[in-house]
């Protein structure tokens, strides 16, 4: 069983409340408002040193684009980004290889005592933006929704969620020359974030069918189903583009379909929304070492989370950032 972080989820109210109304469309894609009221970054005088990020490889381009504009504030500074996957995160925060841990997913219990063991506290999950998993189709496939029980049947081998396997397209109410296609199903390799936590959330935590293409990152699941109009694959919603649909989901089957969009991520109904974290090593009552600290502060600010949101995720706001910065000692 996966240990939930240390972030509270009541939380999540505080974002919906602030942010439910914050919502326009641009060139089809949900287009978040980043909240006035979060702080403008102000650099700090004389800073620098190496920033090294090792982890989720769906948060890559999001950690790449914040350390690079980071450099633009503090030309002393160097920065290296490993999207390994968020089973390398904590491994590299423990050993020390790394400043911070990228994760999609909550930390696991096992890797939660692991660092404890280590160090003699816990790591802190610190909640940057919130991204939705989907699963998505060819952008020509006519299909519209699922229900999660079908979703289990597709990728699962264990089923459960109930339900009988579901194979080919006919399953799922396509006529035509989709009716007796194979679904060609595409993923994530296990040392993926986006895999741990669509094991958890959409199968029950069961058994992946083995003839799910495992990819080493979240663009090649989006490639493969682009190019395939009979395939089927799971990825973070920051990673659409126009060659693939993605798909709403209802919770359970008879029950309506939710979309994958801004005001279903905040209100908690769409069934695969997530926070995307980054685990850091601190030391409760310590004074963070200033390098990290204005990092934070930087992810934080509006303009750290405008940059959340030019990637595509959907922003916390400013109570959701104070409250995160408390965790590490640091204040609003």
């Amino acid at each position: 069983m996966a240990q939930r972080s240390s972030f509270p989820k009541s939380l999540l109210l505080l974002v919906a409340i602030s942010l439910l109304n914050c919502i326009s469309a641009e060139n089809g894609f949900a287009q978040s408002k980043v909240d006035a009221n979060l702080p403008k970054y102000k650099p700090a005088a004389g800073l620098s040193g190496q920033i090294k990020s090792v982890g989720s490889d769906s948060m890559n381009s999001l950690m790449t684009q914040w350390t690079e504009k980071f450099k633009e504030y503090y030309k002393g500074v160097r920065t290296e980004v490993e999207g390994q996957g968020s089973s390398k995160a904590m491994p590299a925060l423990i050993e020390g290889a790394a400043s911070f841990g990228p994760m999609s997913r909550d930390a696991k219990a096992n890797e939660i005592a692991d660092f404890e063991k280590k160090y003699g506290y816990k790591p802190v999950l610190l909640p940057t933006s919130i991204d939705l998993l989907a699963v998505y189709v060819n952008r020509d496939n006519p299909l519209q929704s699922l229900s999660m029980e079908q979703v289990d049947a597709i990728f699962s081998s264990t089923r459960k969620l109930g339900g009988d396997s579901i194979d080919n397209w006919g399953q799922v109410s396509l006529k035509g020359d989709y009716e007796n296609e194979a679904i060609a199903l595409f993923g994530r390799n296990a040392a993926s974030g986006t895999y741990g936590f669509f094991k958890e959330k959409a199968m029950g935590n069961g058994d992946f069918r083995d003839r799910v293409n495992e990819q080493p990152g979240s663009t090649a699941v989006i490639a493969s189903v682009g190019e395939n109009r009979f395939s089927m694959g799971y990825s973070g919603i920051g990673y659409k583009t126009e060659a693939v649909k993605p798909l709403a989901l209802s919770p359970k089957k008879g029950e309506p379909a939710i979309e994958p969009s801004e005001e279903n991520a905040y209100n908690g109904k769409y069934p695969l929304g997530r926070f995307l974290y980054l685990a850091v090593n601190y030391k409760p009552t310590s004074k963070m070492e200033p390098l990290r600290k204005e990092f934070i502060k930087f992810v934080f600010s509006r303009e750290g989370q405008e940059i959340a949101v030019k990637d595509g995720y959907f922003p916390v706001d400013a109570k959701t950032a104070a409250k995160a910065l408390k965790l590490v000692g640091i204040d609003p």
